[in-house]
């Protein structure tokens, strides 16, 4: 919703997009043939160049991420020191979160739960928003957030071993 209302042009991208796009090998990767953990932090470095490439080229962009991983807010500050950056944290009921999980039927059971309870821990956001409060009250809130005025970004503001 925010690409449709916003000024300016902004890429939504994120790793499902990928997926969905037939990225990676994933059929490979569930026959056996790859190992999704040898093939993570490669996948994941070179996700986050990208980002930052696109950003360098000049293109304002809406990521979707997990920072699931110690040091990848580190990794991905330095990467978007030169960028303006608006960083916001998306929470969603427990029980929803597990209804997309089993929807989707591609994470193990209790990932989604178990990234419920740790990915926000020692994080400071510019903005927190909530699925219950709906697409459009969220995406205006990042819009508003976005167009007004900032010293700087709390996603610089890396807690130690984050």
């Amino acid at each position: 919703m925010v690409q449709s209302q916003i000024e300016r042009p902004f890429w939504h991208i994120s790793i499902d997009h990928l997926r969905d796009a037939g990225v990676l090998p994933l059929d490979r990767v569930k026959a056996g043939d790859f190992q999704w953990r040898q093939m993570r932090a490669p996948f994941f470095a070179g996700f986050h160049a990208s980002l930052a490439a696109y950003a360098a080229a000049g293109n304002n962009l809406i990521v979707e991420h997990i920072l699931d991983t110690p040091g990848w807010q580190g990794e991905l500050a330095a990467l978007f020191r030169p960028f303006d950056v608006l960083f916001v944290a998306v929470h969603c009921p427990v029980e929803e979160l597990q209804r997309r999980e089993l929807a989707r039927g591609d994470r193990p059971v209790g990932s989604a739960e178990k990234d419920a309870q740790t990915i926000h821990v020692g994080r400071r956001y510019d903005l927190e928003v909530a699925t219950e409060d709906g697409v459009e009250a969220n995406s205006e809130r990042v819009m508003t957030a976005w167009r007004a005025p900032r010293a700087g970004s709390q996603f610089f503001e890396v807690e130690a071993g984050r």
